[in-house]
């Protein structure tokens, strides 16, 4: 039996894993849930972890799979997937050793082959990357909708404060508009590829590292040209 506060953090987590692809850090996560530290919302991970509702991914930050939900979310519509066998977290890891970067277990029986169009900067912009190298497979479930999707492997580390860590492989569906809070790849004056999160200011577009270590980028909005937006992410360990 989950406690109210539990369930409210199990389903944020989980709206937010369905639309960026990663979860919420715990600095959003307490300000979701109206607390005034982030030790109130250790306590709730851990209570969702030792219940089974949750795994937090060893030496990852801000890495945490949901396993199942309650009965209390598991029947409601929309971006909230259903408790069931058939549910697939939206971060897809492989913890097997021996395993080589870039291999993966198959969680659900409809995969689809996505290509890898190469790498992309999550650090300083690199040249941009348009052909593939080779395809890798995902869950359909990962995929939203029926647009066009494929995958870029992640060179860098400014995104590790969203989950994303140098060597993941993202998901991103391609699309040329995005929202405030939106994680995309950024074609910067044509040539430089980066994936940061995206705020529009007025008539200039910020790209937000999450990363102190980085600074955010603000550039005029005719320089900035949205390629996709992530969906999803898989990592080999």
């Amino acid at each position: 039996m989950l406690t109210r506060k539990q369930i409210q953090l199990l389903e944020f987590i989980q709206k937010r894993m369905a639309r960026d692809g990663v979860p919420p850090s715990f600095d959003e996560m307490k300000d979701a849930l109206d607390l005034r530290s982030k030790s109130g919302i250790h306590r709730l991970v851990t209570a969702l972890e030792e219940r089974g509702f949750i795994r937090r991914l060893p030496h990852r930050a801000r890495a945490l799979e949901i396993l199942r939900l309650p009965d209390a979310l598991a029947g409601t519509d929309g971006d909230t997937p259903k408790a069931a066998a058939g549910f697939s977290p939206r971060v897809i890891s492989n913890d097997r050793p021996g395993r080589p970067r870039g291999a993966m277990d198959i969680v659900d029986s409809a995969a689809v082959a996505l290509p890898l169009m190469g790498r992309i900067a999550a650090g300083v912009p690199i040249e941009a990357i348009s052909e593939i190298s080779h395809h890798v497979s995902v869950p359909g479930t990962m995929l939203t909708g029926r647009d066009h999707h494929y995958a870029l492997e992640v060179k860098g580390d400014s995104m590790i404060e969203a989950g994303i860590n140098d060597g993941d492989v993202v998901v991103i569906r391609e699309q040329d508009s995005a929202e405030n809070g939106d994680i995309i790849v950024a074609l910067v004056e044509g040539h430089e590829a980066t994936l940061k999160r995206y705020r529009r200011r007025g008539a200039m577009i910020a790209l937000e590292a999450a990363n102190p270590a980085y600074e955010t980028r603000i550039l005029p909005e005719e320089s900035v040209r949205v390629q996709g937006r992530l969906v999803g992410l898989i990592r080999s360990y």
